[in-house]
C-alpha cells in the first residue's frame, strides 16, 4: 500500500470516528435538557427590567402589542397604541372576556409569560446578561393575553404543576418546549415528564 492510500485511509477513518451520531449534542430536534433547576431564592422581576418595552420599535409596547395581536374588536387610544377595549378568546379557559381599560377592570386580561420568568431564572437565565433577560420578557412568543384568575392561578409553575384546559393545551405544551430551546434554558423533570406524556395525543 502507498503512503498516499494509507493516508486517504487514515483521513476517511478519523472522518467516520468524528461524524456525529444523533444520539447527542445541541441538534435543534433536541428537547431542552432536564435538570432541577436552582431553587430561586435570588430571584426579583427587576432582574427582567423594569415595566414593558418596545421589542420591534413599532412605537408601542409589548403589551400593548399583544393585547392587539390576542384581542378582537380593539379600540385604541389616540396614540395608536394603547389598547382600550377588545373582546378575548381566553386560550387557557376557553371563555370570552370583554376587555377594558381601567384601574379596576384591566386585571380581567393578563398577559402571561409562557414560561414564567421565575422559572426561566432558575433554568438559566441567573446567566444572562441584563440585554438578554429583558429581551426574553418582552418576547411576544412567550406572551399570551389570558384570562387574568388563570394566569392568578398558573403563577410560576410548569406545566408539571399547572396546564390549560385541553382545547389548548397541545398549542401551550408546544409554546412553552420552544420558548425554553430558544433560550437554552433546562426544564425540571416533572415538567418534562408532564410534556412527554402530553406527546401521544397531541400528534
Amino acid at each position: 500500500m502507498t503512503t498516499i492510500a494509507l493516508a486517504i485511509l487514515v483521513l476517511l477513518a478519523w472522518y467516520l470516528l468524528a461524524e456525529p451520531d444523533g444520539s447527542s449534542g445541541a441538534d435543534p430536534g433536541d428537547g431542552p435538557v432536564v435538570d432541577a433547576g436552582g431553587d430561586g431564592r435570588d430571584y426579583e422581576r427587576d432582574l427582567f427590567g423594569h415595566g414593558w418595552l418596545d421589542p420591534d420599535g413599532n412605537g408601542c409596547d409589548a403589551r400593548n402589542d399583544v393585547l392587539a395581536r390576542d384581542l378582537a374588536s380593539i379600540t385604541l387610544d389616540g396614540d395608536g397604541c394603547t389598547v382600550l377595549t377588545g373582546i378575548l378568546d381566553d386560550p387557557y379557559t376557553g371563555s370570552q372576556i370583554a376587555f377594558a381599560r381601567g384601574v379596576d377592570t384591566s386585571a380581567a386580561v393578563q398577559i402571561d409569560h409562557v414560561v414564567p420568568l421565575s422559572y426561566a431564572w432558575r433554568h438559566g437565565a441567573d446567566e444572562w446578561d441584563e440585554g438578554l433577560r429583558e429581551r426574553f420578557a418582552n418576547d411576544p412568543e412567550n406572551l399570551l393575553a389570558v384570562d387574568g384568575p388563570a394566569n392568578n392561578a398558573k403563577s410560576d409553575s410548569g406545566p408539571g404543576e399547572w396546564l390549560p384546559g385541553d382545547a389548548y393545551v397541545c398549542a401551550y405544551a408546544d409554546r412553552f418546549e420552544a420558548v425554553l430551546v430558544e433560550y437554552g434554558l433546562t426544564i425540571a423533570p416533572e415538567d418534562e415528564r408532564a410534556l412527554s406524556s402530553l406527546a401521544p395525543g397531541c400528534r
